[in-house]
């Protein structure tokens, strides 16, 4: 079975922390509050998305696909959760409809994906402009607010003085990289980003694993879109917009290859505190959005010139 022939903590995940160490270190000297030890738990809760979502995308890029429409699908469930909380739903029955929304969103994707064989990059780039326009329509682009209080402590509450959406990163963190790197699922999806073909004559159900990990990431991404509503105490149609961009800089950042079948998820780990590092300093620093764009576009050219720098396939 093909596997990334990697260690879990190798030669570019050393590179990203030490990268990580220099824009800490930068930042301590132009922004002393910036790295504060509160200041870092109260932006962590910001990183929660990106991270996130960046899980089952590695796992997608690993595969050899992509999503793009991350971002609509947050649109999408988020839209749904507020519809129907204004509508004098429950919480737990407007989160149950968002992550099912979610779901189905995802199942899309994987359908043409893997039973259709449609390339992911056309199909999700199709579903980005269908999920936002949807939810640009049944809301008409009108914010919606108002949850309960029981609903907005899951994003701004803290249990031992860590916000609650930081804890929740941990155990997801572990479980995707157990997964990944020990589990025969995560040997599929390795084989399948190494070479398809040969999965296929290896037994390996590609279909059903990547229709699998576009619905897993739609249900992520409806996950994210509640824990946005909890934590700005919003839904609205324009949530997550541009945010498959940094999930997919922080993902290949990481070390994952664009081509599939090589990447761990804790090189997309450091890649995703690294990206919300620079984020969140430029936005501290400067407040532009525009050259947070460009820092973010930056950092994607970096990472790809680093991948190719780092890696040199075995003749």
């Amino acid at each position: 079975m093909i596997r990334t022939g990697r260690a879990i903590f190798g030669f570019h995940e050393g590179v990203l922390l030490a990268l990580l160490a220099v824009v800490l270190c930068i930042a301590a000297w132009l922004e002393p509050a910036f790295v504060a030890p509160r200041t870092q738990l109260e932006i962590g809760t910001h990183a929660f998305e990106l991270a996130l979502l960046a899980l089952p995308m590695t796992m997608i890029i690993i595969s050899g696909g992509i999503d793009l429409s991350v971002g609509a699908t947050m649109a999408l469930a988020s839209v749904v959760l507020g519809l129907l909380h204004q509508a004098g739903a429950s919480m737990w029955v407007a989160s149950a409809a968002a992550l099912a929304v979610g779901a189905l969103a995802g199942a899309l994707n994987g359908f043409f994906v893997a039973r259709m064989r449609v390339h992911p990059l056309l199909i999700t780039l199709a579903t980005l402009a269908a999920y936002r326009g949807l939810a640009e329509g049944i809301s008409r682009g009108r914010p919606m607010s108002g949850f309960p209080n029981g609903f907005l402590e899951l994003g701004t509450g803290t249990l031992l003085s860590v916000p609650i959406p930081v804890l929740a990163l941990v155990p997801a963190v572990i479980i995707m990289g157990v997964i990944a790197a020990r589990s025969v699922w995560g040997a599929w999806v390795y084989a399948i980003g190494g070479n398809e073909r040969a999965a296929e004559y290896c037994a390996v159900p590609v279909a059903r694993v990547k229709f699998l990990l576009f619905t897993l990431t739609g249900i992520t991404a409806s996950v994210c879109a509640i824990a946005f509503a909890a934590r700005r105490n919003t839904a609205k149609a324009d949530v997550g917009s541009g945010i498959e961009l940094e999930v997919i800089t922080a993902v290949v950042l990481g070390g994952t290859s664009i081509f599939g079948g090589r990447g761990t998820i804790i090189g997309t780990a450091l890649g995703v505190v690294l990206v919300h590092e620079l984020r969140e300093f430029v936005g501290w620093r400067w407040g532009h959005d525009e050259i947070i764009l460009i820092v973010i576009g930056a950092t994607l050219i970096g990472s790809v010139l680093l991948a190719n720098l780092g890696f040199r396939p075995k003749k």
